[in-house]
């Protein structure tokens, strides 16, 4: 049977790349060994198994800023997922890099967030505090290598070792080189299999992983102006008084004197991600010119992060961000909705966790006669996966009176 290097040159997606790269040819494998395909590359392969998983569509029922059934028009987690994978590809052509390892990490990177965005994980946290704590990203790993159950011979998606490193380490190094968390504990889930798969927790993720990473930033930053206008929290008036914005609403007012907010709106989006491209473009060029890197190992071992924005954008993305955070994210009307779905997750959890047989047929059987971390994990499993639109069904089904997030 053919395998990646057998494919070069008769047009199954192979593109010019960078030396400093991920070379699906030369891909670490997975950690349950397949035939290679004759047809798609191994990161192809991943990103085709992330978009069919279940994990992947549960993300439209999901938060990103507002509860989905506040609007139709504002962004959730799969739509926010897609934004990136986008931009995350635009970024990985420029820089000569492998577009579809860096769109497989763009599209799972949210696989483990809880209903009701940053509300839920908090929440959940606390929850799990006696047993480690609860994170997303830790999360989006377990789902990826053991709560998807799809295959017949293993459990999770069994994704290459690329994707595997890109979706725990796209925002850096978790450990120095003793093995000592950089910022805080590793999450278990994280340690435990790198244990088993040694994920180099130690070294910097590829270059195709950094830009779905950045990407991230680029797409929420455009997006919640976007949603936050259309909820009226926040107006181009204020947006005006940052500088990023403020800059490219000059721009818009003075060629269209004339056009309407919702336009304005639209315009100020478009401009805003087309100039965080092309400075992170810039940028990561700039930084390869210096550090010359000749492999994807030499990126790894850089010390520091190349795809990464110009110190005038990360002054202007920070200070976007704080703004956002004021005026959007902690605005009285999103933290009274907030509020209430914190209630829903930390009832949800107490009730499956003071009896699991409250829970579906799949995920309570056994538990009864668990110690507590392992009941705990499990229920925090179950939680985790479940959209917004199922937590609040679960919690009428289970409680007299539920919360209205409207």
């Amino acid at each position: 049977m053919a395998g990646p290097a057998d494919l070069d040159g008769i047009g199954f997606g192979y593109r010019p790349r960078a030396a400093y790269a991920c070379d699906p040819a030369r891909s670490r494998g997975r950690f349950h060994p397949e035939p290679e395909s004759r047809t798609r590359t191994p990161f192809q392969r991943d990103r085709d198994r992330i978009i069919h998983s279940t994990a992947f569509r549960r993300l439209k029922h999901k938060t990103q800023v507002f509860i989905a059934h506040e609007g139709d028009h504002y962004r959730t987690r799969l739509t926010h997922s897609i934004e990136v994978a986008q931009i995350a590809r635009a970024l990985a052509r420029a820089l000569c890099c492998d577009e579809d390892l860096a769109e497989a990490v763009a599209l799972v990177h949210d696989f483990g967030h809880t209903p009701f965005g940053h509300t839920g994980e908090e929440a959940l946290n606390d929850e799990m505090a006696p047993w480690g704590g609860f994170d997303h990203n830790a999360q989006s790993l377990r789902v990826v290598t053991r709560l998807e159950r799809r295959y017949a011979e293993f459990d999770g998606l069994n994704l290459a070792w690329e994707t595997l490193e890109g979706l725990v380490k796209h925002n850096g190094p978790l450990t120095d080189r003793d093995g000592n968390g950089l910022e805080e504990p590793v999450p278990r889930a994280i340690s435990a299999y790198s244990a088993l798969h040694d994920l180099e927790l130690d070294r910097f993720a590829s270059l195709e992983a950094q830009c779905a990473a950045i990407a991230d930033d680029i797409a929420y930053d455009a997006h919640d102006i976007d949603d936050g206008l259309r909820s009226g929290l926040i107006t181009l008036d204020m947006l005006c008084t940052v500088a990023l914005p403020g800059r490219i609403l000059d721009a818009v007012k003075e060629r269209y004197p004339d056009l309407d907010p919702v336009r304005t709106g639209h315009e100020l989006m478009r401009r805003q991600i087309t100039l965080m491209v092309e400075d992170v473009i810039a940028t990561a060029r700039a930084n390869l010119g210096v550090l010359n890197p000749r492999s994807v190992d030499e990126v790894r071992d850089a010390g520091r992060t190349i795809v990464a924005f110009s110190p005038r954008m990360a002054a202007q993305e920070k200070e976007l961000k704080s703004f956002l955070y004021a005026n959007l994210y902690r605005h009285p009307d999103v933290l009274a909705v907030r509020s209430r779905a914190d209630r829903v997750v930390r009832e949800l959890f107490d009730a499956y966790f003071a009896d699991p047989r409250k829970m579906p047929e799949g995920w309570r059987e056994g538990l009864d006669r668990a110690e507590a971390r392992i009941k705990a994990r499990a229920v925090a499993d179950f939680l985790a996966g479940m959209t917004d639109t199922y937590a609040l069904k679960e919690h009428e089904r289970l409680f007299d009176r539920s919360p209205d997030l409207r």
